[in-house]
């Protein structure tokens, strides 16, 4: 089962994506698939066909779980 996390980045923007472990205490890298920013764009340092991403944990100031449907809801600068 893939979770959704919103990886939190020392100088740096959040970034939302996939996993299908989620990390351990004792990890020393977080890997995230699909990456992309909370608003579902590209993120500006990676290249485009980039599928999967490794980050050491030491960069990485925290990190959210998010549950099944609430991917949808992060989203929230459209305008109607």
């Amino acid at each position: 089962m893939p979770y959704t996390l919103v990886v939190h980045i020392e100088n740096s923007d959040p970034v939302v994506g996939e996993t299908e472990v989620l990390p351990s205490p004792s990890d020393t890298m977080v890997v995230i698939k699909n990456p992309r920013r909370l608003d579902g764009k590209d993120i500006h340092y990676l290249a485009e066909n980039v599928l999967t991403v490794y980050w050491p944990i030491e960069r990485i100031h925290f990190i959210e779980v998010l549950s099944e449907g609430e991917e949808e809801e992060i989203i929230g600068f459209v305008r109607e």
